[in-house]
């Protein structure tokens, strides 16, 4: 990889580049972990790139997939237990002093945490920002952490091979993928909103049903 003329020089590309030539699949999973932490370094960026690695035989599908996975769990896992530890106070007050973020961010992903659940945690691991933030409220709401991490682990994948197989199949035009990011980041909240309107619809027409009658046993008749 390094010795591709098409690949990134510097920036991110080339932070994560140089990230996956010395460490392989845990440079990658690094590089995914402290996007996690850091909402600015975009996924976008770091996992087709992953994959054109891949391609450039740097390392293996398998190994990138399981990587990316650990690294985006482990820096979900830290941001929830600091939400867990510090209370809503606290962490608005800490994210307010941290600079390329904005505190109406992680306002909007509590919202969207309080209004959609379990599901916010899996679909959110595919929505740019969201990806990071929408640890911070299970943190805060004391999610139970079996679930949190086998959703975030299941969500983390679906987006990691995503953008990997993209930046795969792309090549040396992987930069391409973050052309598109925001189209599929719609197509994933708008499957998250039908999910919602579909639970809700059933619940309402659970609801409606009336019990069913016992038909009786037997019957009086006039002789």
């Amino acid at each position: 990889m390094a010795s591709d003329p098409t690949g990134p020089a510097g920036g991110i590309a080339g932070w994560a580049t140089s990230l996956v030539e010395t460490m392989g699949g845990p440079g990658a999973g690094l590089a995914i972990a402290l996007e996690n932490l850091f909402p600015p370094l975009p996924s976008e960026v770091i996992l087709p790139l992953t994959g054109f690695a891949v391609g450039q035989g740097a390392l293996s599908l398998p190994s990138a997939l399981f990587w990316t996975t650990t690294g985006s769990v482990t820096g979900a896992l830290a941001l929830y237990q600091i939400g867990r530890l510090f209370g809503r106070e606290r962490m608005h007050a800490l994210w307010a002093r941290l600079p390329l973020v904005k505190p109406a961010d992680l306002e909007k992903t509590e919202r969207w945490f309080a209004k959609h659940g379990n599901k916010a945690v899996f679909f959110g691991r595919m929505i740019p920002l969201f990806r990071s933030l929408i640890s911070v409220p299970a943190g805060l709401e004391r999610m139970s952490l079996p679930l949190f991490l086998t959703l975030t682990a299941l969500g983390s994948f679906v987006w990691n091979f995503c953008l990997i197989m993209a930046g795969n199949i792309l090549g040396a035009q992987w930069e391409m993928v973050e052309q598109y990011i925001g189209v599929l980041s719609k197509v994933v909240l708008s499957l998250a909103v039908l999910s919602l309107v579909l639970f809700i619809t059933r619940k309402i027409r659970s609801r409606r049903v009336p019990p069913a009658n016992v038909s009786p046993t037997s019957r009086d008749f006039d002789g």
